[in-house]
């Protein structure tokens, strides 16, 4: 097998090496204000998009059986937004005890407090035979509740 035969076959991981490698060359491309404004790019249009595609793969009955699964969604919701977070906290506070650098504590307890990215929690899903439309409603309203109430958050802070 020829160096170009290799490298037409593992397409993605070469296009993710040379992404790296300009970034790692012209991070302000990437920044935000840069020409490639993550902050409207990525906060909206990626993300509409991760749904979109995702959604076009559900027949509308799974989606409409889905979203009747109340009990179901009050779980996930209940432990993707406050079991967890509440559990990394405690974690947090044994490790503070420890000489871990405050700012990787700070890290870690931003990572425990957001829900799981939508294509993770989809692709898991469907490896193991998950309810997908599930999935992708819970990961969907978890990150509306989640945005719904940072808003909130900073709207308070500053009035």
């Amino acid at each position: 097998m020829g160096l170009f035969e290799r490298v037409r076959r593992q397409w993605f991981l070469v296009g993710i090496v040379l992404v790296i490698t300009f970034a790692k060359l012209q991070p302000s491309v990437g920044m935000h204000g840069g020409p490639l404004k993550p902050e409207i790019t990525i906060t909206y249009i990626a993300v509409s998009t991760i749904f979109f595609n995702s959604g076009l793969s559900l027949k509308t009955e799974e989606l409409t059986n889905a979203l009747m699964h109340v009990k179901l969604h009050m779980f996930v919701q209940t432990f993707t937004l406050a079991f967890f977070p509440t559990a990394i906290w405690f974690f947090l506070k044994l490790l503070a005890l420890t000489s871990i650098n405050p700012w990787l504590l700070k890290g870690l307890q931003t990572v425990g407090c957001m829900p799981p990215p939508v294509s993770s929690a989809v692709i898991l899903t469907k490896a193991v035979g998950g309810n997908e439309a599930a999935a992708i409603f819970n990961s969907a309203f978890g990150s509306f509740l989640e945005t719904a109430t940072l808003q909130a958050l900073i709207y308070w802070k500053n009035s």
